[in-house]
């Protein structure tokens, strides 16, 4: 997986990408992460990627000849083999560009594993009041947000989306049921976790836990996450296939909140 990502602040990029899983990831080349400086295509002698906005109006607005001389460099890279015409404004086939605003698409695990299939992505941070329509028009597949609410800037949707992905590459997880397990699997929370020890401060871990018995523990995971769903996110349950017992428990809890 190749991670393209066109930004003002490559650096909050790459220290982001660099930690952690992802981290190790990046250097055994399960993922690649390339943070393109816009401002590098500007062609001011300042380079200055922002001018104020027509109609006027508070902030600036990133230009459109940059970011789009960026996302050509970018196409070209992935494309080496067929060159992106300097002449003709369009979007490439083939590469997803994602333009990380408020007034997109919501983010979901569903999203993260569609765009986990791709051999590259292209993210488009905006900052200050936004970027230049006319090119958004022009290279834009795909508007993403990850929640409603306003951010100084992309980097952030764009690590939190890379980092969800990330995480359904092959290779990229040590344990690949971890990612098959985990919370929104099936719409369904993923079940309660424990450690070490076995009592803490008077608190003891589920017996279940230390039976070593593979079907009771099975059963528990899947009534826990049931249970776990029903009480925090029970708008999930009308997309989970549940059996009629799951289906009573979850109801049962959820009457009970009403």
């Amino acid at each position: 997986m190749n991670f393209h990502v066109m930004t003002l602040f490559p650096d909050m990029i790459n220290n982001a990408m660099g930690e952690s899983i992802t981290g190790r990831a990046i250097k055994a080349g399960y993922i690649n992460v390339d943070a393109v400086d816009i401002r590098d295509f500007a062609t001011n002698k300042h380079s200055r990627a922002d001018d104020y906005p027509y109609g006027g109006g508070a902030g600036m607005v990133m230009q459109a000849e940059p970011v789009y001389l960026c996302y050509r460099h970018i196409c070209n890279n992935i494309k080496k083999s067929q060159p992106v015409q300097d002449n003709i404004i369009h979007k490439t086939p083939g590469i997803r560009v994602i333009y990380l605003t408020p007034q997109g698409k919501a983010f979901t695990q569903e999203l993260a594993a569609e765009y986990s299939k791709e051999d590259d992505l292209v993210f488009l941070c905006g900052h200050y009041e936004g970027i230049d329509e006319r090119v958004t028009e022009e290279i834009v597949t795909d508007y993403i947000s990850i929640g409603d609410y306003v951010l100084t800037g992309g980097e952030l949707p764009a690590l939190v989306m890379m980092d969800a992905i990330s995480r359904l590459v092959p290779g990229v997880l040590n344990n690949c049921i971890s990612a098959q397990t985990e919370s929104f699997s099936g719409n369904l929370l993923e079940y309660p976790q424990y450690t070490r020890p076995a009592v803490w401060r008077g608190k003891e871990v589920p017996p279940v836990l230390l039976s070593g018995n593979h079907k009771k523990l099975a059963e528990w995971y899947r009534e826990q996450s049931v249970i776990k769903t029903a009480l925090l996110r029970p708008d999930l349950l009308e997309g989970a296939e549940l059996t009629q017992p799951e289906r009573e428990l979850a109801d049962e809890i959820t009457g009970n909140r009403s």
